[in-house]
C-alpha cells in the first residue's frame, strides 16, 4: 500500500474530500516526524511505539579492501508493534 492508497481510503471511510483526506494525512506523518526528528519516543495505543536510538561511533571494515574505518555515530528508529497489532496480524 503506498500513500495515496492511504489517503484513498481515508477518503472512503470518513467521507472527506480527496485533497483534505491527503492533508490530513501529511499533517499526521508530519507530526510523527517532527516527533522523532526531536528524539522523542511516540507511543500509539493499540498500534506500537517508535523509539529513536542512539548508536556509538564504531570500528568497522571496508569489504572491498579491508581498511579499518570509523563509523559515525547517528541515531536510528526502530518500531515494536503492540500486542494488539501483533494479534490482529495472527488472527486466522
Amino acid at each position: 500500500m503506498k500513500k495515496s492508497d492511504l489517503a484513498a481510503r481515508l477518503q472512503s471511510q470518513t467521507g472527506m474530500t480527496g485533497k483534505k483526506s491527503q492533508e490530513l494525512l501529511d499533517t499526521v506523518l508530519d507530526l510523527i516526524k517532527e516527533t522523532l526528528v526531536a528524539g522523542d519516543d511516540l507511543r500509539i495505543s493499540g498500534f506500537g511505539s517508535f523509539e529513536v536510538r542512539k548508536k556509538a561511533a564504531r570500528k568497522g571494515r571496508n569489504p572491498q579492501t579491508g581498511a579499518t574505518i570509523t563509523i559515525e555515530a547517528k541515531r536510528s528508529i526502530s518500531f515494536k508493534p503492540s500486542i494488539v497489532l501483533k494479534e490482529s496480524i495472527n488472527k486466522k
